[in-house]
């Protein structure tokens, strides 16, 4: 069976009706993006940022799969899928897909502000299931903080994607820039025999280097389903 390896960026939950940051110009509510999503943001306003992530959750609730997630779930009915997201929502998994990678974190986990592998799933811990407040420890008495990979954070998940990515047999980019790094690096670990794709209505430019490359212009909604009908038919 071969295997289809899915890098996956903002663009295809923006299509669900979830906010990015460059929707907002890189503010939320008048605030930096440093100042909701780093450990310095952390240390100055715990509650701002706590906050912030409750709304993010809140979001994420009230939003559904869009036909992009719905297809990419349907390639499973033939090959091995792997999908590697820069998003945080679980907007792919209630689309379906059953293997998952989230570079940046996931956005219904919580963990130990001083012990990273304590780890709590928020939807049981939480009266409401998406509210995180000022207070709320880990069994070790530790505040609990949102599981996001925040700008200066390592990414841990990296070295497992770079190894989906050299074991690719078709390697698909759907609705990122191509500009955040480390995982924009991602598409130079594939192999230079095998096939890319990027659906985007805005091509990102990349590296002349990279072999075997082409595109669809379009959105996630359109461009993903035409590429998996070509696929399964």
């Amino acid at each position: 069976m071969k295997k289809i390896v899915v890098l996956t960026g903002s663009e295809i939950s923006a299509e669900s009706g979830l906010k990015t940051f460059r929707d907002s110009g890189g503010l939320w509510e008048n605030h930096r993006v440093e100042d909701v999503a780093s450990p310095d943001g952390w240390r100055k306003d715990r509650a701002m940022v706590l906050e912030f992530y409750n709304q993010r959750r809140k979001q994420a609730l009230e939003a559904h799969p869009n036909a992009a997630h719905v297809a990419l779930a349907k390639l499973e009915e033939r090959f091995e899928v792997q999908i590697i997201t820069q998003n945080v929502d679980d907007l792919h998994e209630r689309g379906g897909s059953s293997n998952v990678l989230h570079l940046h974190g996931v956005l219904f986990k919580v963990r130990s502000s001083l012990d990273e592998h304590l780890v709590d799933n928020i939807k049981e811990i939480a009266a409401k299931g998406w509210e995180l407040k000022v207070g709320d420890q880990c069994p070790r008495g530790s505040q609990l903080r949102p599981l996001i990979v925040w700008f200066g954070e390592a990414v841990p998940e990296m070295r497992l994607a770079k190894r989906f990515a050299k074991q690719a047999d078709f390697f698909v980019v759907v609705g990122t820039s191509m500009v955040v790094y480390p995982a924009a690096s991602l598409i130079e670990y594939v192999p230079n025999q095998t096939r890319k794709c990027i659906i985007d209505p805005e091509v990102p430019v990349l590296r002349s280097s990279i072999e075997n490359l082409f595109s669809i212009l379009e959105s996630a909604t359109v461009g993903v389903p035409r590429l998996v009908d070509q696929l399964l038919a």
